[in-house]
This record gives C-alpha cells, structure tokens and sequence, in this order.
C-alpha cells in the first residue's frame, strides 16, 4: 500500500509540469437561481473535419489559467464527463464575484497553441452556492448545487474540452474539463481521458479515495462523485500534466482519432469495434470490469493497445447514480472491500485487479505489471534496434535521466504474462531499499495486436521534455528525453494507426534473455 502522504506529494510535483504546456449568441441569466441556456456563437467557425482540418485553424495561446485567485472566487463542475456533438450539458458554478464568462477551449496541436476557443458566453450572474456536505458511511463530499447554466456544444468539434470560467471581477479563474466524444472509433486511434482517476485523487473539500481530514486511509472516502470541482490550482485535474501533451502530439501528426472516457468504455460494449488502436495516458489507475472486458475484446480482435504511463489498470472501481445522473458516482472501498454494501449484494469486489476476490492482475492485459512507487531513475535502453528505436540513433546502454519515475512497470513472469514479449528498456531502480527494474515492453496477440507499455509514469511529461539540464516543473528531464519520448511515441502512433501491428512487427520473446529465466 503506497503511502498517502505521498501520493500528495508526488501529485504535488507532477502539477508542476502543467506549466510546461504554455501553451455566440450568448448565455443570459433570467434572474438568480434558474438555468440560463448558453447558446452557441454567431462568431465560431463550422466545425472543421478530421485532425489536419482542426488544427490548421488558428489557435488561442491565451487559454491557461494565469490567476486562479482564492479557491472559492470561482469554481465548477459539469453534470456529463461527457456528451456527443451537439449534446448540452449542465453548469454548475460558484463564485464570489457578481458576475463570470465561460470560454469553451478545444485542446489539441494549433501549431503549439495548444488550444483553440471555439465558444464563448456573455456575462453571466455570479452566486455563492451552499458549502458541501460529507456522507456519514461513506465519506463522500456532496455539493447540493444548483445550476448555473446550460452549455450547448452545437458546432464544437469532437476532442478534449478545457472550459475557463473567468470572474468578472478578476478574482479567479478555473478551468472545467468536459468531453466531446465520438460517435464512432472505427477506423481511428481512441484517446482515452481517465476521468475516473481524475476524480479518486480530487481532494476537493478535504476528501478522495487516498485521504481524509487526517490526512490519511482511515478518514479517505470510499466513493467519490463527478459532482464537484477539481481541488488542483486550475481545476482541470489531471489532464494537463498527464494527458495534453500526448493530445497535442497525436493532434500534430494527423491521426484519425476518436476521443471517449473511461466511464463511455465502460458503458459501452460496441464502442471500440473497428478502432485501430487504445490510448491510455499517463496516469490510468482506476478502471471498472466492464471496461477492462472491453478493452481486452478489442485488443483480442486486433485493435492495438499504447500504454504510456504506468499503474494502468491497477484499482478496480465500479460506478453507481448521483442525483445528476448515471455513472456519477466512483466507488472504491480498496482493503475494506468486505464492509461495502455492493459487495454485500452481489457485485465484484471494489480492490485492487491482482487481489482476491475475483484476482485477476493486470499483467493479463498490459503485459507488464506495477511493481512500485517511488522512484526516479534513468531510462536505459537495452535493444536500440527495435523498430520502437527508428530514428532515434540510440545505442544499448544509453541513459536518459529521471525518466523512470514516480511510479513504474515491469514484466514480471511470477504474474499472468502474455508471450511473445519483448523488452526494450530494462531501467535498474531502487524503490524503498528494494532493487528492481522498470521495464518497456512490446508484445502482440494471435489476433495480431500490438501492445506497447512505456514502464513509467513520466513518458506523457516527457513529451514537453525540452530544457538544457532539466528543470524542476519536469522533474530534471532534459531535451535528450524529450527527444527520445517524441520519437518512441510517433513511431508507436503511427504504426498503430495503420492497423494490426504484430502482423508487421511480432513480438520475438527475450525474458530469457534479460532476466536469466523465462
């Protein structure tokens, strides 16, 4: 069990990177207290069609949030994780001042913009909503809100979706992040937002699936719900250090992409029929069976799997009703499994994947398996003449440090391992005193996927890797990271998008090889 305190801490840090990435017919409210449909504007562009389309138009470099103020001068949460094109969705706000504007942001490449406005409202009254409250038996924080306004997202683009509430008053900002999802992903590579790991470390009013009021397991919350903000400085989570710099680099390259949830995978078992690959990001924790069933369909029937973080598919969740809607609610009872009342019911055990009941590590799935935090370690590359490798001129043994880090993979045959396997990276790390290795790795399916796993939960930072000697937002990782990363990745993108990949590329096993046994 990682420690708590740390996990903050470790959190903490990694927010740093996100400033690395430096990247209407109008709403108006009736009177205090009833919705005002914001509506879409006269000044937005039609929305372009396909990657390339999107990102030649111009793009908006002054999306970030550069004063979030205190954290009650504004604040909010939408009622959808996610909603299809043209699809509304409420707005929950609170703030201090008298009055505050949304600005809808499209994330993706806009020739390193990062970001695109494609809506904006007027004016809207600004209300002080009600202090949360905690649920006795399960610790989980509920608003109570009422709500705002109404968001119609006619005319936007499929894609992820930082929404910037600005008070009037100039005394805060935050951003609200909301998907646009696709219709379809057959034919394109699937980016994932893992809006469920967001939500079990959002510590907002005190709470979240790792901490309490004593800042520790016994007081954390057993279920979370997407009815709240984000606790972190600019309300968007985890996206921006974990997710939107891979975003911007596929977004860059053209790909036929597709975008959903890890709440959509779950709900839906058709959604990933005929994509040519799965993206998980850089930090995807928490999963639920149904999407872990639906992804290993996929991967079974050909659709590649990227892996670019680590401690993928490590705590198993399920989801229950808020009074907002289906799915709202993230639950997670972790060692205390035996007490949850779904339990008790019936429904699986909500703990870890590789933990009785119904164990089942994720290793069967990923081929490689969390085996550690914390760390921070040199990458090592031990087969530069894999095609993984093209066109980064890397020879066996070169080191890229502090890319091994904070948490990491390895293959590790005492688990559930799929063969063929290969590993490419085997990176020696010392976690709490224990020796070990990150490893990367690259294995593929009789069905002809290809399954790529980075090992460590920096690579998605690594992408915006560009200093001389590193700095501290990216954790000392320098320009010769970022260099690699951004090859490494392009190269799995690109070939994963083009179909099966172990019919072009089948993995030649090499545990033996690497660890001295099979």
């Amino acid at each position: 069990m990682r420690r708590a305190a740390g996990r903050r801490e470790f959190l903490g840090m990694a927010a740093l990177g996100a400033a690395g990435l430096t990247g209407c017919d109008t709403g108006s409210g009736d009177r205090p207290g009833k919705p005002a449909p914001a509506q879409a504007s006269t000044a937005a562009r039609p929305a372009p069609t396909g990657t390339h389309a999107e990102n030649a138009l111009p793009g908006n470099a002054d999306w970030p949030v550069t004063k979030a103020g205190p954290r009650d001068a504004i604040e909010g949460f939408a009622d959808r994780v996610s909603v299809l094109p043209g699809e509304s969705f409420g707005l929950y706000v609170s703030t201090t001042a008298p009055a505050f504007r949304i600005r809808a942001y499209r994330m993706g490449w806009y020739g390193g913009a990062r970001a695109r406005l494609v809506w904006h409202s007027d004016a809207l009254p600004g209300t002080r909503q009600q202090a949360p409250s905690v649920d006795p038996g399960t610790r989980m924080v509920r608003t109570g809100w009422k709500r705002t306004t109404t968001v119609d997202t006619r005319g936007w683009p499929e894609g992820c979706y930082l929404l910037r509430l600005d008070a009037e008053d100039g005394s805060g900002q935050r951003f609200v992040p909301v998907t646009v999802r696709s219709r379809t992903t057959a034919g394109r590579t699937v980016v994932v937002n893992a809006v469920t790991t967001w939500q079990a470390y959002n510590e907002w009013a005190g709470y979240n699936l790792y901490n309490g009021p004593s800042g520790g397991l016994a007081t954390r919350s057993l279920q979370v719900t997407f009815d709240r903000p984000y606790a972190y400085d600019d309300g968007a989570g985890l996206f921006l250090v974990y997710e939107a710099p891979l975003i911007a680099l596929a977004e860059r390259l053209g790909l036929p992409l597709a975008y959903t949830t890890t709440v959509d995978l779950a709900a839906d078992a058709a959604l990933l029929h005929g994509a040519t690959a799965v993206l998980s990001l850089g930090h995807d924790e928490y999963w639920s069976n149904e999407q872990r069933r639906h992804v290993e369909a996929a991967r079974d029937a050909g659709t590649n799997l990227a892996v670019l973080g680590a401690n993928c598919c490590f705590r198993r969740v399920r989801y229950e009703p808020s009074e907002l809607g289906a799915d709202r609610v993230v639950v997670c009872w972790k060692g205390a499994w035996k007490e949850d009342p779904g339990y008790r019911a019936g429904k699986a055990a909500t703990t870890d994947f590789r933990s009785a009941p119904g164990a089942d590590p994720e290793s069967s799935l990923l081929g490689v398996i969390y085996d550690g935090y914390p760390v921070d370690a040199p990458y090592v590359v031990t087969s530069p003449g894999h095609w993984l490798f093209a066109g980064t001129g890397v020879k066996a043994g070169d080191s890229f440090p502090h890319l091994v880090g904070v948490e990491y993979d390895r293959v590790n045959t005492g688990f559930p391992t799929p063969r063929p396997i290969e590993i490419v990276a085997h990176s020696p790390v010392v976690c709490e005193s224990r020796h070990s290795y990150a490893d990367t790795a690259y294995w593929t399916t009789p069905g002809g996927a290809g399954i790529f796993a980075s090992g460590t939960m920096r690579w998605v930072e690594a992408l915006d890797a560009n200093g001389i000697g590193g700095t501290r937002a990216d954790h000392g990782m320098d320009a010769h990271a970022g260099d690699l990363v951004r090859r490494v990745t392009e190269n799995v993108l690109t070939l994963f998008a083009a179909g099966p990949a172990g019919r072009v590329h089948p993995a030649v096993d090499n545990v033996a090889a690497v660890y001295g046994r099979g």
